[in-house]
């Protein structure tokens, strides 16, 4: 059966590839039935702070759908307990998937790179059956899914962004998928339970969510880190001030910046509007519930100048969003206690992003290579001598996710079989400084 869906799989992936090919799309409302969705809200008596993180609210068993399509494999939906970026308490959503032949005793958490500011575009969504553009990704994704379930793996696929869909939100990212692995370890209908080993697994805003909840886990979950064989990923976003730096002007990806401003501003509740140019605010009011793939190559040539007001041209010289952008910098979170694998390409000119600053240099079109060197590096000077790093310096962004991947289910399957983790410390090219950024004044 799963290896007729994995032939299912692959035609979707087509299918979605080409949706995302479309070279002008609009902004895609979430559809009336996703919106009225009422397993997504949490009506219990007992209020949500009460609620220890990772507690199950509701649960639901569906099959799995593929670009709408129903297939013979179930899933098992929760709703579940959690932490939003603010510390505050909120319910969110996961799905599991039985590996064939399962057991319960391994999984992998897989962290979709759906990159959407539209709840309707999360993977719940899309694998319940709702059809959007931006859900085309998570259908598209599910090839990454087939390699594990069929090696008998149980797969755990959190909607990372949380219900609002806070793009760019690491932390909440974070915490999203550490309560997502608690509540799938504490269901009934899940076949797993608090002995459940697990690997981490994500590409570009799926590394986001990854490294994120390595990080927080010690602190965070120690229950889930104890639990934890390693972490995979690769395009990861490290430092977003240097990010936005080093797309600003290029042809592809530029379109990310005001998709950033929103979902970080929408996380931590700031109110930009204050420091927005005229054609800002237009920007802004048209990708409020934006996809990557209404940002991907819409843009051209977009420059944090055209989107600030004049006296604001320097980023570092908006007080909230400064606080905001260092709030989410994986080098002031704390070193993940196990093994990972961080990989990278570097040849960005290849999705038309030319820039090489002074103290951020090259990266893939989108992430800065310099960062994530300096990122895996830094995890090796305090007391993490097991990361692994790769960069692939004639692959994009999108291209390095081809060799990536079967690389990074080598590695988990190593993990888990308890084979000695690499390591590549001490053989890291220098990378760039990862310090918090500092205030300017605004002109």
């Amino acid at each position: 059966m799963y290896r007729a869906v994995a032939r299912t799989i692959a035609t979707a992936l087509a299918a979605a590839a080409l949706a995302t090919a479309a070279p002008t799309v609009t902004a895609v409302a979430a559809p009336a039935a996703a919106a009225a969705d009422g397993f997504y809200t949490y009506d219990g008596s007992t209020p949500l702070p009460s609620l220890a993180p990772g507690t199950v609210l509701k649960t639901r068993t569906l099959a799995y759908h593929l670009l709408g399509i129903p297939t013979p494999v179930q899933a098992v939906q929760l709703l579940f307990r959690t932490t939003d970026a603010q510390g505050r308490p909120s319910a969110g959503v996961t799905t599991v998937v039985r590996g064939l032949g399962s057991d319960g005793s391994r999984a992998v958490s897989y962290q979709s790179f759906y990159d959407s500011l539209n709840p309707a575009d999360g993977p719940s969504r899309a694998i319940a059956g709702g059809l959007t553009l931006g859900g085309a990704i998570p259908n598209a994704e599910a090839l990454f899914v087939v390699p594990f379930l069929l090696q008998g793996y149980d797969v755990v696929i959190p909607d990372a962004e949380g219900q609002t869909a806070d793009f760019a939100a690491g932390p909440e990212y974070g915490t999203t998928t550490l309560d997502s692995i608690r509540a799938s370890s504490a269901s009934a209908a899940t076949g797993m339970n608090a002995n459940t080993r697990f690997g981490l697994l994500g590409y570009s805003g799926g590394a986001i969510a990854t490294n994120w909840a390595a990080a927080l886990a010690p602190g965070y979950a120690p229950d889930v880190n104890r639990r934890l064989v390693g972490f995979a990923e690769g395009g990861l976003l490290v430092d977003p001030a240097h990010n936005l730096r080093y797309v600003d002007g290029g042809v592809v990806w530029p379109g990310v910046i005001p998709m950033a401003i929103i979902g970080v501003a929408r996380a931590y509740d700031l109110d930009l509007t204050p420091y927005l140019s005229d054609y800002s605010k237009q920007v802004y009011a048209k990708m409020q519930n934006a996809s990557i793939v209404n940002a991907l190559g819409q843009y051209p040539g977009l420059t944090w100048k055209k989107l600030a007001r004049p006296e604001y041209g320097d980023p570092n010289s908006v007080p909230p969003f400064l606080a905001a952008v260092n709030k989410v910098n994986l080098g002031s979170a704390a070193t993940p206690t196990v093994p990972g694998y961080l990989a990278q390409g570097n040849a960005g000119v290849l999705e038309g992003t030319y820039s090489n600053l002074s103290g951020i240099g090259t990266g893939d079109g989108v992430m800065v290579a310099g960062d994530v060197r300096a990122l895996a590096r830094q995890y090796c000077a305090t007391g993490n001598g097991r990361i692994a790093y790769q960069q692939y310096d004639v692959l994009s962004h999108l291209g390095a996710a081809a060799p990536w991947a079967p690389t990074a289910v080598a590695y988990l399957n190593d993990r888990f079989a308890g084979k000695s983790a690499p390591s590549d410390c001490g053989r890291i090219p220098a990378g760039n400084s990862l310090a918090p950024e500092r205030p300017t004044l605004a002109r």
